[in-house]
């Protein structure tokens, strides 16, 4: 059984000078607005791509694909998995925003791996409610991304799901390896 994490609602994160992390966050927001410059860009991606990856702070998502600001939608959650939630912002993006492609990212080591749907029960445990939203935890990597895949592919919501390509994040070097969309073993 997976352990829940500590409830932070009665602390608060404080920082070595004094005040939250919240509070770092919201001045270095003030020195960036100092020097900002509108680029006067509209809403629509210039690649006409959106890419789903995991939250993992150990992934520079824009630095990684070599993506610029304006070039790509961003969805991120736990795992990069895709959920209802995933498919309503692809949805959207498609639909509204004009993108054409989806890139789905996983990654080595995700914390993903070592939970299980357990972890809803032990936050009913916890918190007296159990969550309506499924963990989406994995064993295989591979397997994920190509469940993820066939996600996008068979939605009715989505019109374009011509150009859906999975990948595999290695955080030690940094490579993508793309993932058959047809598993290998059967």
């Amino acid at each position: 059984m997976s352990t829940p994490a500590p409830r932070l609602a009665q602390s608060t994160s404080r920082i070595p000078g004094g005040g939250t992390v919240t509070d770092r966050l919201v001045e270095s927001n003030r020195a960036y607005a100092a020097g900002f410059v509108d680029p006067g860009m509209g809403a629509r991606p210039v690649l006409r791509v959106a890419v789903v990856a995991c939250m993992d702070a150990r992934i520079d998502l824009h630095a990684a694909l070599g993506l610029e600001l304006g070039d790509c939608h961003t969805v991120r959650n736990a795992g990069g998995v895709v959920t209802d939630d995933t498919i309503r912002s692809l949805t959207i993006s498609q639909r509204a925003l004009g993108t054409r492609s989806v890139v789905l990212i996983h990654h080595t080591g995700c914390g993903l791996q070592s939970l299980t749907e357990d972890f809803r029960i032990e936050l009913e445990m916890e918190v007296g409610q159990r969550p309506a939203w499924a963990v989406e935890a994995f064993r295989d990597v591979d397997q994920d991304v190509r469940q993820s895949m066939q996600r996008v592919r068979t939605s009715p919501f989505l019109p374009y799901t011509d150009d859906v390509r999975g990948f595999v994040f290695d955080v030690s070097t940094g490579l993508l390896r793309e993932i058959d969309p047809i598993d290998p073993r059967h």
